[in-house]
């Protein structure tokens, strides 16, 4: 039997993605004018109509209306065909300030403890291994591709799709070496997408083969014995946030690693950095990515653990599965010798008071060069305590 491993992952117009990036939206718009605001704003959109709520601290004063539709805009949602676009939807907001209980906890030098605390108890776990050179899983990856080229291929200009609509989703099955460690070749490729009434599955299915999989998956992962199901229903016509309702936070394991690896549980969209769910998250993938790149395992696992109010992490985990160079304990050392895991540090050195969050809102918020967290900033560092 071969060894498989499958993760999936969904488009900028899949209605639970375009609930995040709202969300991820108005956190952005923030932290522009008060790169010290707080915020946790959820989103639902469903068929004409979007709905926003949660809590925020500010300084700042921001259009949720215009975000919210510009949001819409900019993801395609535009012919009111679709019940559902960005000039005759709905917006209702019940946003209200954070509570302050909560607020002394985080606020440095307010609660118990003198540094920044945690913004809530948790563990959050980061992953890298191998497997590709962004290293990242490899399913997870291909998944990704497919679905961002998917949008490409649907917003240019003479387009060789021209029946796309926003909402689709993708995924992939990877066939391993006999050390199920080692990608052999792509196995299965599902990709559903929605489209306009006047086209042929046949035609889709072409289209898939000739302009899409060839400019994500490498010829070298390709053969003849590829399973490939294109709309395997025969039918995608009805979708985005009218065929089914979105909400922010329903995508984890597509934001994070397709499943290789752990996940702790908490979402990261339209929550600012001092929620640990989300600094933390991206601090562990920092970590976990920089032990790969050193040479120190062929694939890592960091799980940290936070109290709410309390600075130092509660604890600090390292799992190599029998692929590190030194034990996992001497791999926690190493971590806890190099990196600051203090949230205010985290968010010193991932740069998290700047309005970086909408584009991590779509294909995933790691494997990806522009974001402060895949920096391999710290290699010497950990090569001076190895």
């Amino acid at each position: 039997m071969p060894h498989l491993f499958t993760s999936e992952s969904v488009s900028e117009g899949h209605p639970d993605k375009v609930a995040d990036q709202i969300s991820d939206a108005i956190l952005d718009a923030l932290l522009t004018d008060d790169p010290n605001s707080r915020s946790a704003v959820e989103t639902l959109v469903t068929t004409g109509l979007v709905v926003v709520a949660g809590e925020v601290r500010t300084e700042s004063y921001v259009d949720v209306q215009e975000i919210i539709r510009g949001v819409i805009r900019d993801i395609g949602y535009t012919d009111p065909r679709l019940r559902f676009d960005a000039e005759s939807c709905g917006v209702l907001s019940s946003i209200h300030e954070q509570s302050p209980d909560i607020a002394q906890g985080v606020d440095e030098g307010a609660g118990l403890h003198e540094d920044q605390g945690a913004g809530d108890q948790g563990m959050m776990f980061g992953y890298a291994c191998r497997e590709t050179e962004s290293l990242m899983p490899m399913a997870i990856s291909y998944s990704h591709g497919l679905v961002r080229e998917l949008a490409g291929i649907r917003k240019q200009q003479n387009s060789p799709m021209p029946y796309l609509r926003p909402d689709s989703k993708s995924q992939v099955t990877i066939e391993y070496e006999d050390d199920n460690r080692t990608p052999k070749r792509v196995h299965t490729v599902v990709v559903s997408t929605q489209h306009s009434e006047d086209v042929t599955l046949a035609q889709i299915k072409k289209d898939v083969r000739e302009h899409l999989i060839p400019k994500v998956i490498p010829a070298s992962m390709l053969d003849d014995d590829l399973i490939l199901h294109v709309n395997p229903t025969g039918r995608f016509v009805i979708g985005g946030p009218h065929g089914d309702a979105g909400l922010t936070g329903r995508k984890i394991i597509v934001d994070t690693y397709g499943g290789k690896g752990a996940h702790g549980g908490g979402a990261f969209s339209g929550k600012d950095s001092t929620k640990v769910d989300r600094s933390a998250a991206y601090a562990a993938r920092h970590v976990a990515k920089h032990l790969v790149a050193a040479g120190l395992a062929d694939e890592a696992e960091v799980q940290l653990a936070y109290a709410i109010g309390v600075a130092q992490p509660v604890s600090v985990r390292v799992e190599t599965n029998g692929t590190g160079k030194v034990g996992d304990s001497e791999m926690e050392r190493i971590v806890q010798s190099v990196f600051d895991l203090r949230p205010a540090a985290i968010i010193r050195s991932l740069e998290l008071r700047k309005p970086v969050f909408r584009p991590t809102a779509a294909y995933g918020h790691f494997g990806r060069e522009e974001f402060a967290w895949e920096k391999l900033d710290r290699l010497d560092d950990i090569a001076g305590v190895v």
